[in-house]
């Protein structure tokens, strides 16, 4: 066997080689160089040119379109320079590859892993917590659509039909900025009653025209189909929601002198506006509003609102027995009037002198009462002298031992007679009857203020004469007033639900069918009903049927919201709606959306 000797003596570098033992350094170098030697070239992450729009349409987990909403598989991949500004309810365009666009609505938004991976351990999250930053794209932002309309053009005029066709996978997904396409594609009518600018998520959707916004209307014209003030309107809102701003900012634009709806007679006539205000809010419709500022009225001009105080306004104040209305808080022209006990005969208002709940033997009795009042006195005949009628023991013993009525129920009656507010009816102010030319002018508002009233009971015993009174001459064919039947008519009820309830008396039946039958006849006789309330679940179902457009403003209450029966996505948003949001439900006028109203109101309003 060969002896290779020692190798501690051996030197590698040998220094008679010349080589020295290359240190660290030399390493390095070595290293260095190596690498210039071996250059990878690199490339641009980013993908060349601008991106257009949030991202594409996706189809890693389907991609259908479906008559069943529940089928349909609808989603986006959103690119991460634009995931900041994507927001649930947002609007967007996906263009096919013809000239035609599906408009649809983000109704989710989730991440997703791009790559798979536990990010569910101890190692992760620590790892999470000691970072500074978010990088979006480790991960995948997805949007859920769901489609709205397809929008085409027909011969230079954007028309919008139900979504039958799918998209290409990939295809472009776009914000909507376009107002005309956002209008078609939520069949927002061009024309009509401005109610407030369309919104997502309290915040107004923005265009490139100018102004930016997307203005909301309701259809007012008859080539549109019927105007929709007269198939009724409820604004629904809680204590502090802003629905008596908004109500006032509406009813103002029916008072514009160039609005007006042509009668069976061929004339064009403007509406008159009657409100009925149980706080003393409505007359300062009269004033103009100080804080509305110069460059505030020039936008409003802009997009066809109508603003400022409206001369033509009668504060129309009922009179009651020892009590006196201020009106400090407005400077519309005041007229005082009282109900004539006759109206209860001439307009067949025989529960308007009930105290309380009648049942159905009491009712009849009372109809026999009145009759033989009335056949004896006439219409002179006054509620003094209706008592001192019920007084006579001799009426009673007659009609008691004649079968038609009985003694107790006699006495039920005049209990119930009795238990109104005896300082309303014949008081020293002209009758209502006298002041219809008055109570109804074209072009005119005439408020109703029942705040300074003594009692609740009071106060709905004239609202209810009042209103009656109207509706009948509406839907007569044989009027007492021509003049309230020939005149557009818009009856505006704040806290309606104190007066149109469905409560189990006789009373309250009838007030309720007489209400429904007008509800049902508005459109033929020009009459909408304008129903103002916190409490929307309180107005008798067979009234709130009949009713075509919602605004609902901040409800805290689960009943009250469930109650308008608005879409659920909606409903959701509104106990954390701010004062001045809005969602608007009219299926006959445009899509269920999302508003924000005037920040000022276009007349007086508050102190």
């Amino acid at each position: 066997m060969t002896d290779l000797g020692d190798f501690d003596e051996f030197d590698a570098g040998g220094s008679d080689g010349g080589e020295t033992e290359p240190d660290a350094t030399g390493t390095e170098s070595a290293s260095a160089n190596a690498e210039a030697e071996v250059r990878f070239e690199r490339y641009p992450a980013e993908a060349a040119g601008s991106d257009q729009g949030l991202g594409t349409v996706s189809v890693s987990q389907g991609l259908r379109v479906s008559e069943d909403g529940d089928e349909t598989a609808l989603r986006a991949f959103v690119t991460t320079g634009s995931r900041e500004s994507v927001r649930l309810g947002s609007y967007l365009l996906v263009p096919y590859p013809d000239a035609e666009s599906l408009f649809c609505r983000i109704t989710a938004l989730e991440y997703a892993q791009e790559f798979q991976s536990d990010d569910a351990t101890e190692i992760h999250a620590r790892r999470q917590m000691r970072r500074d930053g978010f990088d979006e794209r480790d991960y995948k932002y997805m949007a859920e659509l769901e489609p709205v309309a397809v929008i085409y053009d027909d011969g230079g005029e954007l028309k919008r039909r139900m979504t039958d066709r799918v998209p290409k996978p990939g295809s472009l997904v776009q914000e909507a900025a376009d107002e005309e396409k956002i209008k078609t594609g939520l069949k927002i009518p061009g024309d009509g009653v401005f109610l407030g600018h369309l919104s997502v998520g309290g915040e107004k959707v923005r265009t490139a025209a100018e102004p930016p916004t997307v203005d909301y209307r309701v259809k007012d014209a008859y080539e549109d189909g019927d105007p929709l003030v007269f198939r009724h309107t409820l604004v629904a809102g809680g204590t502090g929601s802003g629905k008596t701003h908004a109500s006032k900012n509406v009813l103002r634009q029916y008072l514009d002198e160039e609005r007006n709806y042509p009668m069976d007679d061929g004339r064009d006539v403007s509406p008159a506006v009657v409100q009925f205000d149980p706080q003393d809010e409505y007359a300062q419709m009269h004033d103009e509003n100080p804080e509305l500022d110069e460059g505030f009225a020039r936008k409003l001009d802009r997009e066809g609102v109508a603003h400022g105080g409206h001369d033509d306004t009668i504060a129309l104040v009922p009179v009651e027995e020892g009590v006196s209305y201020g009106g400090e808080n407005h400077r519309a022209e005041q007229v005082r009037f009282t109900i004539p006990f006759s109206i209860v005969h001439e307009y067949d208002m025989p529960w308007l002198v009930a105290g309380s709940g009648l049942n159905d033997n009491q009712y009849p009795a009372l109809l026999t009462l009145l009759n033989r009042f009335f056949g004896e006195f006439g219409s002179s005949g006054t509620y003094q002298q209706f008592l001192t009628f019920l007084d006579d023991p001799g009426l009673k013993e007659e009609l008691d031992e004649a079968g038609r009525v009985h003694e107790a129920t006699f006495d039920a009656v005049k209990r119930r007679v009795r238990g109104i507010p005896s300082g309303v009816f014949d008081q020293d102010a002209r009758p209502i009857t006298e002041l219809d030319h008055e109570l109804v002018r074209p072009g005119g508002l005439t408020v109703v203020p029942t705040y300074h009233l003594s009692t609740s009971r009071a106060k709905e015993m004239f609202v209810l004469a009042l209103s009656s009174l109207l509706v009948d001459d509406k839907l007569s064919n044989s009027p007492n007033s021509q003049r309230v039947k020939e005149t557009p008519l818009v009856l505006g009820m704040d806290e309606a639900h104190n007066f149109l309830s469905d409560a189990d008396t006789v009373q309250a039946r009838k007030v309720v069918q007489k209400f429904t039958e007008a509800a049902k006849q508005g459109r033929k006789e020009r009459l909408g009903l304008f129903l103002i309330t916190q409490d929307p679940q309180d107005i008798a179902e067979p009234v709130f049927k009949q009713v075509n457009t919602k605004v609902v403003l901040n409800l805290g209450d689960e009943d009250a919201i469930s109650s308008v029966n608005i879409p659920t996505n909606l409903a959701e948003k509104v106990p954390y709606m701010e004062k001045g949001q809005m969602v608007v439900y009219s299926p006959d006028n445009s899509e269920p959306v999302e508003l924000i109203g005037l920040s000022k109101c276009v007349t007086r309003h508050g102190e």
